[in-house]
């Protein structure tokens, strides 16, 4: 009998390991109804369109959704997928270590956006960087640098922004850079892990074959209502 070794992320998801709420259930999205309005801007990494990348996520994507518990998620649309580079200011985290140190918090995010855009207009860093898949998880995919000067590189955009804008998060540090595919709405069974874990290495295996090195656009400061739609503002090129 072959024993499945259950990964902490996937741990995470279960009602037995976690009965905890979703973080973000009844403020980012309802049980019944989809997405929550939630407005705010972030630093994204698109994927590139018509690219392999983007062909091998929406075809793991598509793993998911034929899992039978695949109900307890809500999926975000395929043209929302995207790399977080830099977490941006959100209508539900009005709080000092989340907002610009001189921004007052009731600040409405439209005049945020602008005045947030205004600081980054003309930013520039010289150094690109590649990005590789770590391991799937329920909700989508964990990534990273694909070597580790890229991981460095990708950690110096962060501090860059954060330097510029003036906060810092939480978890600005030790951020885990991640796809989203979909939402929990209602954490996994026992009975059910040993088959997600089983998807999600596969997933995980099927990407690192197709696409090695994620293929993704240049960072964007884009603007959003909800998670499934981000309209890009500005484009950070990379220095040539």
């Amino acid at each position: 009998m072959t024993i499945t070794t259950l990964s902490q992320e996937l741990l995470s998801y279960s009602k037995t390991h976690n009965p905890n709420p979703p973080a973000h259930l009844g403020s980012r999205y309802r049980k019944v109804g989809g997405f929550l309005p939630e407005a705010g801007n972030t630093i994204v990494c698109h994927l590139k369109k018509g690219s392999q990348t983007q062909a091998a996520l929406i075809e793991a994507r598509e793993r998911y959704l034929a899992m039978p518990e695949a109900p307890q998620f809500l999926f975000t649309s395929i043209s929302s997928l995207h790399m977080t580079l830099f977490e941006g200011t959100i209508e539900t985290s009005r709080r000092q270590d989340c907002w610009p140190g001189d921004l007052p918090l009731d600040t409405p995010i439209d005049d945020m956006t602008e005045l947030m855009a205004a600081r980054l207009e003309g930013f520039s860093m010289a150094e690109p960087f590649k990005v590789a898949i770590v391991e799937a998880r329920p909700s989508g995919l964990l990534v990273d640098g694909a070597t580790e000067n890229d991981c460095k590189v990708m950690r110096a955009w962060r501090n860059a922004f954060a330097d510029l804008l003036g906060y810092r998060q939480p978890t600005h540090e030790d951020y885990k850079f991640h796809v989203t595919f979909a939402y929990a709405i209602e954490r996994l069974e026992d009975e059910a892990l040993p088959r997600w874990q089983a998807m999600l290495d596969e997933v995980a295996d099927d990407i690192r074959r197709k696409a090695p090195v994620l293929e993704l656009a240049p960072p964007a400061f884009c603007v959003f209502e909800d998670m499934n739609h981000f309209n890009e503002l500005l484009i950070f090129d990379f220095d040539a």
